[in-house]
């Protein structure tokens, strides 16, 4: 009988679910607070199910022998080291959609306390004063509410908003207009949803490109009286930004559930009158709470008796009899998808996926899942193999996935072809003997190059002397090439050079690249 540890606080009735399935249950709801000790018993369980308070580290991981799968009940897994537990073969499985309507919910009190300054009130009214002229709000009525980030808890915000009556627009670079259009929303860029918005609502994960999304400049862009409400992630505003345009009144009031820095001891919002804060209490309510802790015990309970995989964050869905073939081929449909991801800045209307040779008769649904994934995860850090395909579709992004056993030069050819509102790119990819995914076609360029964890992507037109400047750049700078491919459509015309650097490359050195005569585009690419 497999083993499940409980080191976290979560629903009662989730054990029971364990217990019904065939699994035995430790619980243990505090142990996940003393590393040590939880380091100490982890080699005894097969399964170990959390929450937020317990850190899988890497020397948890090192002690767990025979650990095969983690539950975490809720969305975040940053305090699970992935790229250890995935190299030890431990699973990681989250309950990424459980929580969200308590969390647009709480999104929504947030907003309707901000406008009336309900805490506030309710404070000096309780301490026997009586200030009706001193809380004066503003109707939402009629406003227009600028949501950022349009997916699953944006979307359910949205419809909120609309039923109080209130106009609702949106930027979001993976939401279609036709979605848009269904969800009742209008589709706008960053800065007419800055200089439109009467309420801004947060509801992007954190990566490199929302970090700081609200940042001094782009606040300077909102509307004077503007109210912001962050129920998603810290860091997505420049929080000492934000308290200085709420001093100089340009910014009227501000409510937050989640901060930079979490437990939140100190920060630059609180003390300020028109501040409200709670302590990152979205998905606290009962329903959500029991929704998930039971979602992670039925997850888990059949992987561990069955072998099912279900919203896993480091695996797709696929039988074990499969996965020996099926392992580099869903490694270069991944890599595929973070490649045209990496490259893409503006909304995505469809996603064409072309399977010949021998890998169209594999498990396509898997490689599409994560082709998806690494298409949307650049922008959206928590998505999986397993929710990409429903993440896309509620952004509208239609998925086209065609087989066929043609003849072609590879054994085996996948084609990932992504359409935006203003361009078409496509990049073809294959795994060579050595089991290694390959790129092979960029645009309709040929070109033959391994992925490597930091590499560059160069679009330039084929100019005798970009090679030597392109390279002595790098040189002068101390970034040292490891490979260097490149391809053309014809002398003169369209190249490509894609580059394998060893560690990162500084921004400054990128502008440079950018501004040779020759360039068109570069980029950074991490894999």
């Amino acid at each position: 009988m497999p083993r499940v540890l409980i080191s976290d606080k979560i629903s009662p009735a989730s054990v029971q679910i364990f217990k019904d399935r065939g699994v035995e249950v430790d619980y243990q709801p505090d142990l996940g607070k003393d590393r040590d000790a939880l380091a100490a018993i982890i080699g005894n369980y097969d399964g170990l199910a959390i929450r937020s308070a317990t850190k899988v580290t890497s020397k948890v991981l090192a002690q767990a022998g025979q650990l095969k799968v983690i539950g975490r009940a809720g969305i975040g897994v940053d305090n699970v080291d992935i790229p250890t537990a995935t190299a030890r073969g431990v699973i990681v499985m989250n309950t990424p959609f459980g929580n969200s309507i308590t969390t647009a919910e709480h999104a929504i009190a947030l907003l309707l306390a901000i406008a009336r300054e309900i805490p506030a009130a309710d404070q000096s009214t309780q301490a026997g004063k009586w200030e009706k002229t001193r809380f004066l709000g503003v109707e939402i009525t009629g406003k227009t509410l600028g949501i950022i980030g349009c997916g699953n808890i944006g979307s359910i915000v949205s419809d909120r908003a609309i039923g109080l009556k209130m106009k609702v627009i949106a930027f979001d670079p993976f939401l279609s207009f036709e979605r848009a259009e269904d969800l009742g929303v209008e589709k706008v860029e960053l800065e007419e949803l800055l200089s439109r918005a009467d309420f801004i609502s947060l509801h992007t994960p954190l990566t490199d490109r929302t970090k700081n999304i609200l940042s001094v400049d782009n606040l300077a862009l909102t509307k004077k009286g503007v109210r912001v409400i962050n129920c998603a992630r810290g860091g997505l505003v420049d929080e000492a930004a934000l308290r200085k345009a709420l001093d100089s009144g340009h910014v009227a009031g501000a409510a937050f559930d989640v901060f930079s820095t979490e437990p939140a001891t100190e920060n630059p919002l609180f003390g300020h009158p028109h501040v409200i804060c709670t302590p990152h209490l979205g998905a606290s309510t009962m329903e959500a709470q029991e929704n998930v802790a039971l979602q992670i015990a039925e997850q888990m309970s059949d992987y561990l008796v069955r072998g099912a995989i279900t919203n896993a964050v480091n695996f797709p869905s696929i039988s074990a009899e499969e996965a020996p073939k099926l392992r580099p081929f869903i490694l270069l449909a991944e890599k595929l998808g973070s490649f045209a991801g990496q490259l893409t800045d503006t909304g995505i209307s469809s996603v064409r996926i072309t399977y010949q040779g021998e890998v169209a008769a594999m498990n396509t649904k898997a490689l599409t899942s994560a082709a998806i994934a690494g298409l949307l995860r650049p922008m959206l850090a928590d998505i999986n193999v397993v929710s990409a395909p429903v993440v896309a579709k509620e952004r509208g992004i239609v998925i086209e996935e065609t087989t066929s056993e043609a003849d072609s030069d590879y054994d085996a050819l996948m084609t990932l072809t992504v359409v935006t509102e203003n361009m078409e790119r496509s990049i073809s990819g294959t795994v060579f003997a050595d089991g290694k995914p390959r790129i092979i076609d960029i645009k309709g360029i040929k070109i033959d190059a391994e992925f490597a964890p930091s590499m560059i992507y160069v679009a330039n037109e084929d100019k005798p002397g970009f090679v030597g400047r392109f390279a002595s750049l790098l040189g002068e700078a101390g970034v040292n090439i490891a490979t260097f491919a490149l391809g053309r459509y014809s002398p003169g015309g369209d190249a490509i050079a894609l580059v394998q650097i060893d560690g990162d490359v500084p921004d400054s050195v990128m502008e440079q690249v950018r501004a040779l005569p020759q360039v068109r585009q570069a980029r950074p690419l991490v894999f």
